[in-house]
């Protein structure tokens, strides 16, 4: 089997599933100012270690998290085993500075997976290749470790070697996919400067990789970072090109293709606020009918979406994420059948809305009120059999009429008993109509 089918094999349940959790949590979560804490206010390492010490997050209950993200429609999710700061949610051999070495005592990964595949959800591990921590991960000249410019720490960069590092990350992945069974994803994180590529030992990284979890999906950042899909798109990918590309806080102006046209699986990874760690002050919450359509936008185009939580330091997820992904469910439940296994339409996109589509069937997500009848961009009135409300299975009444009649090439429908009438939308967030065309 070829690069190309191997791949399309691996992600056939992720292009199918389209929406997933992403759980940003750490020790980062302490003092509550996002997971980039300690680079961005060059913390030292005595001012960090205080928060080990303080780590006790006695109200996680992944088993509630797990509720949560199933609720909101999710399919699969991913946690941060370890962030940059070097800080691990899982009982490696190869580090103290890990949960069960903490008041907290406890696998946190283990907990996780435990949680989230007895809810029936796909489990996926992020895994940062940066370790700010570790005593042989580079300082001099990085241009975001937090002790960049201490002298002191600068001065015993000959003391580092890399290599040992790089061990170190191998091994700890391979416990990763060693000891928690089977694990669908592989999010890794990232690459930066000349901190790319074989830098990492990639090529060795992803054939271990490969070797214990063939089927496992792995994105794009061993070369890259959100700004970058690396060669996955080039028509000749490396071995460590991942299985997917990963746009951050930004959607593809279009569907994502390589250099010959083909589609190459996508997944946007983004906040509800503006953080993905834990931050008591960032109140700026997107609305859940904004990540609604943006969900579907993603679709549209062929992608995935996988939409963060940042627990607190006790293991709440905020009040303000799960009222969010309450109110995604609540849509989720009537019109999941738009999303799970949908994709690009071959009907351009409509002006008041978007198109996706499974099989034959085309689903119309009308997100503006029209002015009368509603026009079915690019089905014509001879092939429409019948129009649903995804929602409740209502029949919809057809909506040709005198003011219509200059435009014959195209159907349309009504919103209510008059076409020539305005009507409003059952759900202004995302009326989504099942269009169902003769044979």
């Amino acid at each position: 089997m070829g690069i190309m089918e191997d791949r399309e094999k691996r992600t056939k349940w992720f292009m199918h599933d389209r929406f997933g959790m992403f759980i940003h949590w750490g020790l980062y979560s302490i003092p509550a100012r996002g997971e980039w804490v300690r680079g961005d206010e060059q913390l030292s390492d005595e001012h960090y270690v205080q928060y080990f010490d303080e780590w006790n997050p006695v109200n996680c209950d992944m088993k509630e998290w797990a509720r949560v993200a199933k609720e909101a429609g999710m399919k699969y999710a991913v946690l941060t085993t370890k962030h940059h700061e070097g800080f691990c949610l899982f009982d490696s051999q190869y580090t103290d500075f890990k949960s069960t070495n903490t008041e907290c005592g406890r696998d946190l990964v283990k907990e996780y997976v435990e949680a989230f595949r007895e809810a029936g959800l796909k489990v996926g591990f992020y895994y940062s290749l940066l370790d700010w921590q570790h005593p042989d991960y580079t300082v001099r000249g990085d241009m975001y470790h937090p002790n960049k410019n201490r002298e002191e720490c600068c001065a015993k960069e000959d003391e580092r070697d890399f290599n040992r590092y790089l061990d170190y990350m191998h091994n700890q992945v391979r416990e990763l996919l060693t000891n928690y069974g089977k694990i669908d994803l592989l999010w890794f994180d990232f690459s930066y400067e000349d901190m790319v590529g074989e830098k990492w030992r990639a090529t060795d990284l992803v054939n271990m990789v490969r070797k214990h979890q063939p089927h496992v999906l792995m994105d794009n950042r061993l070369e890259g970072n959100g700004d970058n899909h690396g060669s996955l798109l080039s028509g000749n990918p490396t071995p460590y090109s991942g299985d997917f590309v990963s746009p951050e806080q930004i959607l593809p102006t279009e569907g994502v293709v390589d250099v010959f046209g083909n589609p190459v699986p996508w997944e946007l990874c983004c906040t509800m606020n503006n953080h993905w760690g834990y931050c008591n002050f960032d109140h700026l919450y997107k609305p859940a009918s904004m990540l609604i359509r943006k969900l579907v936008e993603c679709v549209s185009k062929g992608g995935n979406m996988i939409l963060n939580v940042g627990p607190d330091a006790k293991g709440n997820i905020p009040k303000e994420s799960l009222k969010i992904l309450e109110e995604i469910g609540e849509w989720m439940k009537l019109n999941s059948d738009s999303i799970y296994g949908c994709g690009i339409c071959e009907l351009p996109k409509p002006e008041w809305g978007r198109y996706t589509q499974k099989g034959d069937v085309i689903y119309a997500h009308v997100l503006e009120t029209p002015l009368g009848a509603l026009p079915l961009s690019g089905v014509g009135p001879q092939e429409l059999d019948k129009v649903y409300y995804l929602a409740d299975g209502t029949e919809m009444k057809r909506g040709e009429a005198w003011n219509t009649a200059l435009y014959t090439d195209v159907s349309f429908v009504s919103f209510g008993d008059d076409p020539v009438f305005t009507y409003p939308l059952p759900d202004e967030r995302d009326t989504v109509l099942k269009i169902v065309r003769k044979k």
